[in-house]
């Protein structure tokens, strides 16, 4: 790339002339926002633990715990997101060498193993909060199952999200483990 080609961001007046791309959040998935808003509450939760314990010399207790729980939804809600983006990590290298066709069914066979993996946790989990029954968190006077239903919900999620991922692929003939080049926006 010839620098006369490259984006000019010094001026002839001697400033600093740069243009932000602008943010688009429409491709923001219902679970990212949910992700972001429990990340938040987790964030007002450590910062009201840090100034009780610091400015006021009096810890709230339950903090710990609940930053904890919150913790655990912002992970397992925002799974999701990332199976919808088709983030995770894989290994491509094996699709290289591969005939083709071969590369295609068992990118299939990866597709259908994660919504039977998703869809095993999410079956598993109802029935660990079966289980559970009236188990109450250790500090503050509430049922467990919530936060096992925060985890039900993220695994749902990540099982349908899984399943939309794996029309796409059949779809369009291919995934992105035989072509790593390509993102789930390109349709």
């Amino acid at each position: 790339m010839d620098l006369d080609d490259m984006p000019k961001v010094m001026g002839d007046d001697g400033q600093f002339h740069a243009v932000d791309e602008a943010v688009d959040l429409s491709h923001t998935t219902l679970e990212g926002w949910a992700a972001l808003g429990l990340f938040w509450v987790l964030g007002v939760t450590v910062f009201y633990q840090f100034f009780t314990r610091y400015a006021l010399n009096d810890s709230a207790a339950w903090t710990e715990e609940i930053a904890r729980y919150l913790l655990i939804g912002t992970v397992f809600v925002g799974c999701a997101m990332g199976v919808a983006k088709n983030n995770h990590i894989q290994v491509d290298l094996l699709y290289r060498y591969l005939p083709a066709r071969a590369g295609r069914v068992l990118a299939t066979l990866v597709d259908a193993a994660r919504v039977a993996f998703f869809g095993a946790l999410t079956v598993l989990t109802g029935m660990l909060m079966q289980k559970m029954g009236n188990y109450q968190m250790t500090i503050i006077d509430l049922p467990m199952n919530i936060v096992y239903g925060v985890c039900l919900v993220g695994f749902a999620a990540c099982t349908v999200r899984a399943v939309m991922v794996m029309r796409v692929h059949l779809q369009r003939g291919y995934s992105v483990l035989e072509r790593p080049e390509t993102t789930m926006d390109d349709r």
